[in-house]
């Protein structure tokens, strides 16, 4: 039943089910964890005699006549009459005249809305209306949902409260509780059926806030479980080919390490320390390395790269676009140009395999996009694996690494600014690290916030500083809409802003173009093309904001700037400081709210990424701290990260249930928790 399809809702029309599958509702259970968005207080039920002027009420009674009336100056109204017991009120709408079909004399009718008096009569401004007593769209706390793809509000209460009644006469669905009994007593829960009724149609405030607890608790308690039994099976497993660090192998990568053309910094040491105590151990490694843009991840991935060569196995290094892969691939190579380590590149458009035999699965490291581990070539020797920028890399892939008979170790890497909590909770079953200072000698990007009256200048500045220092730009138009992909309005924007600049700000210059609609060749070719000194300026969506590494770009414009998290942005601005020439980042922005220019008055003087993501966090919630790369992890529909006794709560009730009880002894939560690694093999 909790698990039927949307086709079956009764009364349901076929353009309402396209757009209800549209916005993620496929199951009456998606369709009841799609929580309102707010609440209407329309819980004051009056007697018409008892009305004052102003409040917001619900009246109910028979309607008595109903009249359309257009006035002067062409206004359509429908006014009715509304009876009760005590008394007489007239309602009115406008422009809606079919409600004089649906609203026939002596039909009882519940109405909540404003209260207003004209002389010694009143009226009532209806919000909502439903035809007998009050019970869905009146008379109690209303939920309001977002209002997507054309579905109402009205719609949505509708169909959900069709699917509580029908649950509610099986028990077995949403009756069943999930927990054993200490752990709801101890964490005070109200019990799970209660709290879906609560949450769609509340008996009051205080039964609202117990079910949003229950459910936001579900929620985190859910992934924080899921973290612990994956991380669980893990510690289980034997790694497949154990490192040695001895004596030889320690001096080799000690010679490595005092060659390489910059020192290790303190973090770096650090960092690298955990990795290679991991590596020693039969268990696999399972590390997250969070670092900013340039921080010297991809060293330090390199040093346990070599270490994996020195005991004869191999790597794998798998990255999510070509021309990062590209770039790894670079680096590595410079990394290893004066040692006998061979290093592969295998992408869907590109080869390049360094060994005689011409086979790339024979290199020492192969460096490619994910599609690598589905390819046929013989893996048996890969001792570690790298992943870069695949947040949620886990699940589907680790199962595709064993079916090939291979248990690695793993390190999953990111420069994706994320808060302490996000990545706890999220990334619970991974061991973090993290690289917190950059490389000696990198200049500071300097960030300036350009109000409106300064930005001729600030292009005339740009224009100088590329024709006299020899360096080039970006500059970043923003998506119209908020959307997971660019929406052809989006593309619109960033080509006429592209014609314009062209035409009449740069014309001496050569621009190029790049946006989400490109396909995935002609977005690197042109990036490759703006990395080779094609062009002096790259217009471009946030597209740029993972991948492309251009040390000779110097500049960045970010348009429309309060549109973005502070996290994007600081991504964003990763782009440019590469080189040893001073960067700047210049924040436009036609917003002159207080707000929005202290929140990029903020960004403007703060360097580190962890920071900028917790500062987000606080103010707009974490729907709006990342871009299209990361939207993977504002994934929570009722709970919050920044909920940090919440987080700490159902992290112990995890542990607590993974000592004490067996997941089979709970079949709907073992059902949950095998949803969610399913969703998380989707995301993969």
């Amino acid at each position: 039943m909790i698990n039927d399809p949307i086709e079956s809702l009764p009364n349901t029309s076929v353009i309402t089910i396209r757009r209800l599958k549209s916005i993620g509702i496929n199951t009456f259970w998606d369709f009841i964890n799609y929580f309102p968005s707010r609440y209407e207080d329309y819980s004051l039920i009056s007697p018409i005699n008892k009305l004052q002027e102003g409040e917001i009420v619900t009246v109910t009674g028979k309607i008595t006549n109903g009249q359309y009336v257009v006035t002067r100056n062409g206004t359509r109204m429908q006014k009715f009459k509304l009876e009760d017991s005590t008394g007489t009120v007239e309602l009115t709408w406008f422009n809606q005249p079919y409600l004089l079909t649906l609203f026939k004399p002596g039909i009882v009718l519940s109405v909540a809305g404003l209260v207003r008096r004209f002389g010694n009569k009143y009226s009532i401004e209806p919000y909502e209306y439903e035809i007998g007593v009050p019970g869905k769209h009146t008379g109690r706390l209303i939920p309001i949902y977002s209002e997507k793809r054309g579905l109402s509000s009205k719609l949505m209460r509708e169909k959900i409260h069709n699917i509580l009644n029908q649950l509610d006469h099986d028990r077995d669905q949403l009756g069943k509780e999930l927990y054993p009994k200490e752990i709801l007593a101890f964490n005070k829960l109200t019990d799970e059926k209660s709290a879906y009724q609560n949450i769609h149609f509340p008996d009051s405030q205080d039964a609202l806030n117990k079910s949003k607890q229950r459910l936001a608790f579900d929620e985190l308690f859910t992934i924080q479980l899921t973290s612990a039994l994956i991380k669980k099976e893990w510690e289980k497993q034997t790694v497949g080919h154990r490192f040695n660090v001895g004596t030889d192998l320690n001096s080799s990568l000690q010679l490595f390490i005092n060659h390489l053309p910059f020192k290790l910094t303190v973090s770096q040491q650090k960092v690298w320390k955990e990795i290679e105590n991991d590596l020693t151990k039969t268990k696999p490694m399972n590390r997250f390395l969070q670092g900013e843009v340039g921080s010297g991840k991809t060293v330090v991935a390199a040093l346990a790269c070599y270490l994996a060569y020195l005991n004869g196995y191999q790597s794998l290094i798998m990255a999510p676009t070509e021309i990062l892969v590209q770039q790894h691939y670079q680096t590595l190579t410079n990394l290893f140009k004066d040692s006998p380590v061979k290093i592969g590149l295998q992408t869907g458009s590109q080869k390049i395999c360094p060994v005689k035999t011409g086979q790339i699965s024979n290199c020492d490291i192969v460096v490619g996009t994910h599609a690598l581990i589905s390819q046929k070539f013989n893996l048996k020797k890969i001792g570690f694996v790298v992943i870069d920028e695949q947040h949620r890399f886990g699940v589907a892939q680790r199962a595709k690494l064993k079916e090939k008979g291979m248990s690695p170790h793993v390190l999953t890497m990111t420069a994706t600014p994320i808060p302490r909590t996000v990545a706890l909770t999220l990334h619970g079953e991974l061991d973090l690290s993290m690289i917190d200072e950059m490389p000696v000698g990198r200049l500071p990007i300097k960030t300036y916030l350009v109000p409106q009256q300064k930005r001729t200048a600030g292009y005339q500045w740009i224009k100088r500083q590329i024709k006299e220092q020899t360096v080039q730009a970006f500059i970043i138009c923003p998506l119209i809409e908020e959307s997971e992909t660019e929406t052809l309005q989006s593309v619109k924007a960033v080509t006429k802003e592209y014609e314009y600049l062209k035409s009449r700000v740069f014309p001496q210059l050569k621009l190029g173009l790049v946006h989400g609609k490109l396909k995935s060749k002609e977005k690197d070719t042109v990036m490759n093309d703006f990395k080779n000194r094609k062009y002096d300026i790259l217009l471009a969506t946030p597209v740029v904001e993972v991948g492309i590494d251009v040390p000779n770009a110097t500049i960045m414009i970010i348009e429309g700037a309060e549109r973005y998290g502070l996290a994007q942005m600081h991504q964003l601005r990763g782009r440019i400081g590469r080189g040893n020439k001073q960067s700047y980042c210049f924040l436009f922005t036609s917003n002159n709210d207080s707000d929005v220019s202290e929140r990029l008055k903020y960004f403007a003087v703060t360097r580190e990424g962890r920071l900028l993501a917790e500062k987000d966090l606080s103010i707009r919630g974490p729907g709006q701290i990342y871009g299209k790369m990361q939207h993977g992890y504002a994934n929570l529909k009722i709970a919050s990260f920044t909920d940090y006794a919440l987080i700490k709560q159902t992290r112990s009730a995890a542990e607590y249930f993974i000592n004490h009880y067996s997941l089979d002894k709970f079949p709907v939560l073992k059902e949950r928790i095998e949803g969610r690694k399913i969703e998380e093999v989707g995301r993969d």
